[in-house]
């Protein structure tokens, strides 16, 4: 029988010829960080990183709701102490992020001299604002929680919902992700969402707006655009999508970003299974929407989308809209 055997070069195995690996790799990101213009000085790291980040949002989902949220063994009597502990640690890690990001982007602006202490005050203050806001993210959360279990005939308890539903951790990211949009630091925000895109399957950009009571049912496939505005009390199934109708360029060709092309959606709005709605149209109050349309045009309030109805508009030319029920 013949025997597989190898080696050593410079320390490292040559079975699978480390090496030569290792040095194509670095000739790859030269080429790349070339192509951008980016530093190939030795350093740290310059990008936030996104374990990091999963670890200081799990804390502060402790920390918005201890007891359901937070270590097994804890006890009430202790929840403020764990409470102060978590959001200390976490606040500080958070910083330590938002320093990356900041100085990340400030490579690609123009220098300036006092350019480290003005990153690092503002720094300072955006995790100052985000940590005050974390109270009203709490309100806005309890809304969410009592609408899911108000709406869902499934649902025995708030407590099941909090503990069970994808919506709910979906929605648990975006508020926080959400309000560091809010701040400027768009890329920690936007992996805070992406973790729970991972998790859920539910794609919301933290851009989007998002009012009070919010519930999404089952979850699975809802895509919500960066430009996205809903209202309060609003109910969404799977598989919905709130997005773009076109994306519009500039004379050079090259998409033309931060456009509002994503839908309005009123209060009280239902939008059933599977519908599609897209463009800056607006969904008009208590309107509903059923399941497995495609709408691109404003829906008045109290008005009724369904198949049947397009289909005589397509027919008649004319849209229909009946009331909603």
């Amino acid at each position: 029988m013949t025997r597989l055997t190898h080696s050593p070069k410079n320390g490292r195995s040559s079975l699978f010829d480390i090496d030569q690996v290792v040095g194509d790799l670095a000739a790859v990101r030269h080429q790349w960080r070339s192509s951008q213009q980016r530093s190939t000085e030795p350093g740290g790291r310059e990008l936030p990183s996104r374990d990091a980040l999963a670890k200081i949002i799990s804390d502060l989902r402790g920390a918005l709701f201890p007891m359901r949220l937070g270590p097994p063994e804890l006890r009430q009597e202790s929840e403020d102490f764990y409470v102060g502990h978590t959001l200390d640690c976490a606040l500080h890690a958070l910083l330590s992020q938002v320093r990356l990001e900041l100085g990340y982007a400030a490579r690609f602006s123009t220098k300036n001299s006092n350019q480290e202490i003005l990153k690092e005050d503002r720094a300072i203050d955006i995790v100052r604002e985000f940590s005050r806001a974390l109270p009203a993210i709490r309100a806005l959360l309890d809304s969410d929680v009592i609408s899911a279990y108000r709406g869902d005939p499934a649902a025995h308890s708030v407590d099941e919902v909090l503990l069970c539903y994808p919506g709910t951790l979906a929605m648990i990211h975006h508020r926080i992700a959400h309000q560091l949009h809010t701040l400027g630091v768009p890329l920690l925000a936007r992996i805070v969402a992406e973790l729970a895109h991972g998790q859920t399957g539910i794609d919301i950009h933290p851009g989007a707006s998002i009012g009070s009571g919010f519930f999404m049912d089952h979850g699975t496939g809802i895509v919500i655009g960066e430009t996205a505005v809903i209202g309060q009390r609003v109910r969404i199934y799977q598989a919905v999508t709130l997005g773009a109708k076109r994306f519009p360029v500039d004379p050079d060709g090259k998409l033309q970003k931060g456009i509002a092309r994503h839908p309005i959606v009123e209060d009280d709005v239902v939008i059933y299974a599977g519908a599609t709605v897209l463009g800056r149209v607006t969904i008009g109050r208590g309107a509903i929407i059923s399941g497995n349309v495609w709408v691109t045009t404003d829906v008045p309030p109290g008005g009724q989308v369904s198949q049947a109805s397009l289909r005589h508009e397509q027919r008649s030319d004319q849209p229909e809209f009946s009331p909603a029920l």
